[in-house]
């Protein structure tokens, strides 16, 4: 028996995972419908995917969701996992889900697919027949992964870093390396089956003033963590960032040096695909400026040429939006992409030449650090502050870095810590901006940055 079983029998021991039958799952993965692995959407749509974000505490609720999302003409189902599943809290999950259940009232924040079980959830998933994207935030997403395959989802999100420095404080960040080295593995192993599993970074991040440099590393180095474990299907990410130039030039500049490394660690054989978040800042409260945000992602994402778009609705700035209002989001995306075609191709070349160095340029400290593999070099940086992330609440994270925006609302680097910035483009971010304010000022204009589009 290998290693690698040998931690997964254990890991599926868990007391609150039904009796995991290895040789029916994998019987389950290698006969599945093609129809439920996003890898073979994106090989054979012409057209970029919809899906929006959605779960409830209930089997029930998320189904008649799952309808509505049907009816609205979605490309990719989500499943959003709650909290205490994230934090690998299934007793309180267990407890919840029954209270969820007796009161017909959520009292979870998302899908508690550990305590459904994979049986369960897998008549969900075959029943809608559309891929399943697992949204969840967890450092250590083992066990809930291997369930999340076993009931037919393909399409994991998810990393060691996106999933770590926007969302914990204090989770060992060596551990959470080793843990999602464990989720590459087994999607590996399931991709020799059937179609690939397919594997997607987060990069929005902490959604605050992010600046595309730090964005666009770290979604490239979740690649290759993915890609040197055998992945054959990989999403980059990255979200609205307020300025529609400088998400152009992200998006080209990341499908660009994505495809790059993954040829410099002979992986060009791998597919790769180009993911675009509608705004996740803060919303307007103003549900029609909100349908204006949403529409404006729309035509972005277009201009990226994005495979896939993860909506928003206008009920954001309130809370968790109804179903009704998810599905509305999905159908009025479908109808705005419908509309989209034929948009030039356009591009600053001078932000592009910039943004191409600054990433080249930390990517080559990363690859410096005398470390023996990548997850340790990539480790080394975080906590030296080589990546640098904003708003990070990770004790690790140095939060050296300032951002501000400059008139054309593009995110500036003005401090770039010690992350390691060529000069002339750090003196070219500074040089859009006007810095000859008080420090009170611009600390008022950050503070007024973050929540730009209220």
């Amino acid at each position: 028996m290998s290693l690698l079983q040998e931690e997964r029998e254990i890991i599926l021991g868990n007391e609150y995972v039904e009796n995991f039958d290895f040789a029916e799952v994998e019987d389950f993965v290698k006969n599945a419908s093609k129809e439920l692995f996003i890898s073979h959407h994106f090989k054979h749509s012409n057209k970029m995917l919809v899906q929006p974000r959605g779960g409830f505490p209930t089997y029930k609720k998320q189904f008649a969701l799952n309808e509505f999302f049907v009816k609205a003409n979605v490309d990719v189902l989500p499943l959003t996992i709650d909290s205490n599943t994230r934090l690998n809290d299934y007793r309180s999950a267990a407890r919840m889900l029954r209270l969820s259940e007796e009161n017909d009232v959520d009292m979870l924040n998302g899908y508690p697919l550990v305590n459904h079980g994979y049986r369960t959830t897998r008549k969900m998933v075959t029943h809608f027949n559309k891929p399943v994207s697992l949204r969840h935030g967890t450092p250590d997403a083992r066990l809930l992964i291997e369930q999340a395959i076993a009931s037919g989802i393909f399409d994991i999100e998810g990393g060691p870093i996106t999933y770590l420095l926007p969302y914990s404080k204090n989770f060992p960040l060596d551990k959470a390396f080793l843990y999602w080295k464990y989720v590459e593995r087994v999607c590996a192993n399931y991709s020799q089956l059937n179609e690939p599993i397919n594997r997607e970074s987060f990069g929005p991040l902490t959604a605050t003033l992010v600046p595309p440099a730090i964005t666009i590393v770290i979604q490239l180095l979740e690649m290759l963590l993915s890609l040197e474990e055998g992945v054959k299907s990989f999403s980059v990410s990255f979200a609205q960032q307020g300025s529609m130039m400088q998400d152009i030039v992200t998006g080209h500049v990341l499908k660009k040096l994505a495809r790059h490394y993954a040829e410099d660690i002979g992986c060009g054989d791998a597919s790769i695909h180009l993911v675009y978040h509608q705004w996740m800042g803060a919303f307007p409260t103003n549900p029609n400026y909100a349908e204006q945000l949403i529409s404006i992602a729309t035509v972005v994402a277009s201009m990226v040429g994005a495979d896939k778009i993860i909506t928003k609705t206008n009920q954001e700035a309130a809370g968790i939006p109804t179903k009704e209002a998810n599905a509305e989001t999905v159908a009025n995306t479908q109808y705005s992409l419908r509309i989209l075609n034929g948009l030039p191709n356009i591009t600053d070349e001078q932000e592009e030449e910039i943004l191409t160095e600054e990433v080249m340029a930390i990517m080559q400290a990363v690859f410096n650090d005398p470390a023996d593999t990548l997850w340790r070099k990539v480790f080394n940086c975080i906590k030296s502050g080589i990546i640098d992330v904003p708003f990070s609440p990770h004790i690790i994270n140095h939060n050296q870095m300032i951002t501000i925006r400059d008139e054309q609302k593009n995110i500036r680097i003005i401090k770039r810590g010690k992350v390691p910035i060529p000069d002339h483009c750090f003196a070219y971010e500074k040089a859009q901006c006007d810095l000859s304010k008080d420090t009170t000022s611009i600390v008022n204009d950050i503070i007024h940055d973050i929540g730009i589009m209220q």
